[in-house]
């Protein structure tokens, strides 16, 4: 089991996104996801965001919010509770390279369209629509989600 944040910066109408082409091994390999990573000993999960930001991106959160938790269950991975983030405000210079992948701000109209884990187009729509602090849990069997409960209740996938 383990615990991350992902936070996705937003400036524009556009979201900083990471595609994911660096590592291997990666369960995110090839996919475009916000920014965020595990947490460290004794980190909150806004310790984590900030630590997060700072390392892939160069940049420093001033105005973020803790949008809610997602619960990843999976026949491949190990259950993974992550904490989910949007940022508003921001300082600093947007790093050239990271060591994850490529960074790309990304308008919100068109990130559906990229290769993306099923379950984040639920939690990005939720983020669209301004839902209150959820809780979100996805399983997966292998690339596939399977189920999708939102705040204890099932959603068709």
């Amino acid at each position: 089991m383990k615990n991350t944040t992902l936070c996705y910066i937003e400036k524009d109408g556009k979201y900083l996104m990471l595609h994911r082409i660096r590592k291997e091994n990666d369960e995110n390999r090839d996919k475009w996801i916000g920014i965020g990573g595990k947490f460290e000993a004794g980190e909150s999960p806004e310790d984590c965001v900030l630590r997060e930001a700072r390392e892939e991106t160069g940049l420093t959160l001033t105005d973020y919010h803790y949008r809610g938790i997602v619960t990843f269950v999976s026949d491949v991975w190990p259950t993974e509770y992550m904490h989910l983030f949007t940022a508003t405000g921001f300082e600093g210079e947007l790093r050239e390279d990271c060591d994850e992948g490529v960074l790309d701000w990304i308008d919100k109209k068109a990130l559906l369209a990229l290769p993306m884990w099923e379950g984040d187009r639920i939690f990005l729509r939720l983020l669209d629509e301004d839902v209150p602090f959820f809780s979100l849990k996805l399983v997966y069997r292998g690339d596939t989600l399977t189920e999708a409960v939102l705040n204890g209740t099932p959603l068709s996938v």
